[in-house]
């Protein structure tokens, strides 16, 4: 196990470019398996999450070509089948969440798909009944093994539907487009989540030759065909990323620069981030984050306590609320943090609460932070990564503490985040990896 040792209260200065966007390269690759034609992908991040699914598209049949560091070509000819029911396709499939995705591209072209129950981060029940529900609405027969602890769809003549989607899960309504979009007849998806990674995906499906339509709302409409042919496609930046770094800069008090962001797919982010306080500038599609040495959180217009929750696009993706959440802890006032989806993905507080941040869990949905204003500065300590996004929120923590910290399990934070460590590094961190 991997671990970063910080040497914190160090202020970064200079730019920062963030990596292709982790949620989108996880669909986008399991699309190629929806032609036998090469599929060209530019900005690939290079990492675990992203790498293994990669590997696991080459194991499964499809040729891999690496045209640089950040593109591949990807051409699904043929499919080794038997592979799937394989010890090592178990062991390689539940080790990323991500893998799920392949069933509706096998089940659309195949008409079939099997996949034993994927794995990820460990942040509360995380059900996959939207994306099984949805196959069976489009004519699938679903199983599911409690003895193998795999699932397995089959069908042959997928026919088009009006489906309302039970919740507006990301994965759920990628899955379902790329069954949809080989399916006879039109399909309509109600509640279907509208990010801009689902809205890549589905420009992408459109330069292949599938017909959808209502792409950026929640009501999709898919028109199948027989075949999709190969395309190129470019991977957004990370807004996750870029999030992070706005956080980073002003728990740092540093001036950083972040390029090339894609402003016009942030939504709400820059301005939840200014909730809190944090100043930032649009230059052209960068983000330029002056040195702050203080943030203060507005409150509601009545005077109430400011609350941040996450909420389908275009709300505030539940990605940012770690960051945001550690960010509030040295801002002037109080905020709660409502994080609706998942219910254990605030327990990495107490790790703050060590560091002498001043948090109340009020339960496994809710935090009340109280802002030291930068009076207290949060003290270096020990910790241990519990997921990606927790894991760079620590880390954030650690970078603007006073003394060396340590934070274990890292490879959960490189399961999102590109040689961070180089790359935070350059612009003035001290972070050193222990392997």
């Amino acid at each position: 196990m991997s671990s970063f040792v910080i040497n914190g209260g160090k202020k970064l200065k200079g730019d920062i470019y963030p990596q292709g966007a982790k949620n989108e390269a996880l669909q986008i690759l399991c699309a190629v398996l929806l032609t036998s034609e090469k599929v060209a992908i530019h900005n690939i991040p290079n990492i675990k999450d992203v790498n293994k699914l990669i590997d696991l598209l080459d194991c499964i049949g499809v040729k891999v070509e690496k045209n640089n560091e950040s593109s591949y070509s990807f051409t699904a000819e043929k499919i080794n089948f038997e592979y799937l029911h394989s010890e090592e396709y178990r062991e390689k499939s539940t080790s990323l969440r991500g893998s799920i995705m392949m069933i509706g591209p096998l089940l659309a072209r195949f008409g079939k798909g099997y996949i034993p129950k994927p794995g990820g981060d460990k942040i509360g029940r995380r059900r996959v009944d939207t994306h099984f529900i949805g196959f069976e609405k489009l004519g699938a027969k679903f199983e599911f093994s409690h003895k193998k602890n795999s699932y397995k769809v089959k069908g042959k003549n997928l026919r088009g539907t009006k489906m309302l989607l039970d919740e507006a899960s990301v994965t759920g309504t990628a899955n379902i487009i790329m069954a949809a979009v080989l399916a006879q007849g039109q399909t309509e998806i109600y509640n279907a989540a509208c990010e801009p990674y689902i809205q890549q995906l589905c420009k992408m499906l459109v330069s292949m030759g599938a017909k959808i339509s209502g792409i950026s709302s929640n009501l999709l409409t898919i028109d199948g065909v027989k075949e999709l042919k190969g395309c190129e496609h470019t991977i957004l930046p990370d807004m996750i990323e870029v999030g992070s770094f706005i956080g980073l800069a002003a728990m740092t008090g540093s001036e950083i620069t972040i390029k090339n962001v894609s402003f016009e797919n942030l939504g709400i982010i820059p301005n939840s981030f200014k909730r809190l306080g944090i100043k930032l500038e649009k230059i052209g599609d960068d983000i330029f984050i002056p040195e702050q040495k203080h943030y203060q959180i507005e409150t509601f217009i009545d005077g109430s306590i400011m609350t941040i929750a996450d909420a389908p696009w275009p709300g505030l993706t539940p990605d940012l609320l770690s960051v945001m959440l550690v960010v509030a802890t040295q801002a002037k006032g109080s905020v709660l943090i409502h994080q609706k989806m998942f219910e254990s993905r605030l327990f990495f507080v107490d790790k703050l609460i060590d560091m002498g941040a001043q948090i109340i869990l009020c339960d496994p949905h809710r935090a009340n932070i109280i802002g030291l204003n930068n009076q207290i500065q949060l003290r270096a300590t020990d910790m241990t990564s519990p997921d990606i996004r927790a894991g760079v929120a620590l880390l954030i923590a650690a970078l603007s503490a006073d003394g060396t910290s340590t934070i274990h399990n890292i490879d959960q934070i490189d399961r999102g985040y590109q040689n961070i460590d180089a790359r935070l590094n350059a612009i003035g961190a001290d972070i050193k990896r222990i392997n």
